[in-house]
């Protein structure tokens, strides 16, 4: 036998691995582009955007709690109240009921607000005051408007509901029908009432 022969071969060295540069399949980029176009076409089909029957009439939270719907209990008087006090009464009292300096009392923790009957609270804002009142320690002496003369009988009761009831006073409800009862009592009256007055009226 050849010596040759039996020698074992060489090994070949594994080779290297390599790379190189290959392009995209065109149907792939296709397909993504298509994906994208539909996604997007979606969104602004179904997403709402600014679509007005998605928004309005709600234009903040104040309009959404002002459009549900009402039940008739006490927290929907109250609610009521609340947005006809920051149309109207806000502006001299102050949204947060702590009143300004030299122009009106606070209404928050008033003595005037929280007595146990409602008689003399509705007819301040059905007539007016005029003359000085102490509320809370401190003397006013600056006339009211007669702001609720406007007010239906509900709408007053809801006002002053909410008065009783927000900034930490804690009172009853005042009803519609309480109102239509002071305001009859009152007849023609339209002159404002001074505070010597109101204590002379029952609670």
């Amino acid at each position: 036998m050849n010596a040759e022969a039996k020698q074992p071969s060489p090994v070949r060295p594994e080779s290297e691995p390599t790379s190189a540069a290959t392009t995209v399949p065109m149907w792939l980029i296709a397909g993504l582009l298509g994906l994208l176009f539909l996604g997007a076409w979606y969104f602004d089909a179904r997403g709402g955007w600014f679509e007005a029957k998605v928004y309005a009439p709600y234009l903040s939270l104040a309009d959404v709690q002002r459009f549900q719907p009402r039940t008739g209990g006490p927290e929907d008087v109250i609610l009521r109240g609340k947005v006809l006090f920051e149309q109207n009464c806000a502006l001299c009292h102050n949204p947060d009921g702590l009143g300004k300096p030299a122009q009106a009392p606070p209404l928050a923790g008033s003595e005037w607000v929280l007595a146990a009957g409602v008689n003399r609270l509705i007819r301040i804002p059905q007539l007016g005051l005029s003359g000085p009142i102490e509320v809370k320690g401190q003397v006013w002496n600056l006339p009211m408007a007669a702001m609720g003369v406007a007010y239906s009988d509900d709408d007053l009761a809801a006002v002053l509901s909410y008065i009783r009831n927000a900034w930490g006073n804690k009172a009853s409800i005042v009803a519609g029908e309480q109102v239509k009862k002071v305001r009859a009592e009152l007849g023609g009256r339209n002159q404002p009432y001074s505070p010597d007055e109101l204590k002379k009226e029952a609670e």
